[in-house]
């Protein structure tokens, strides 16, 4: 999947994991639908609902580069239907 980054592991995720919801960090011109449909077709899911955020530029600073400017990034949230998981999160817990 070559707009898919990878999947987003940080405190607030793995809480959601149990919600069955799961966290990816994808490509910033992906859109919610697109986002779902590739999630269903890719783990054999349903995608109850999808939730998106951009994560805008910001800026870093280390003493020998100066000021750095990161990428703009996308993160999707999305919440699978009863009786579904993705057993790939579950082996990283």
């Amino acid at each position: 999947m070559d707009k898919w980054r990878n999947q987003v592991i940080t405190g607030k995720s793995i809480r959601l994991l149990q919600q069955n919801q799961y966290t990816f960090q994808v490509d910033s011109k992906l859109t919610k639908t697109e986002m779902k449909n590739r999630v269903e077709q890719f783990f054999d899911v349903k995608v109850e609902g999808t939730n998106s955020s951009r994560i805008g530029n910001r800026i870093g600073r280390k003493r020998s580069k100066g000021n750095l400017n990161f990428a703009n990034r996308k993160k999707v949230i999305v919440r699978l239907r009863k009786n579904y998981f993705i057993p790939l999160f579950l082996s990283q817990i």
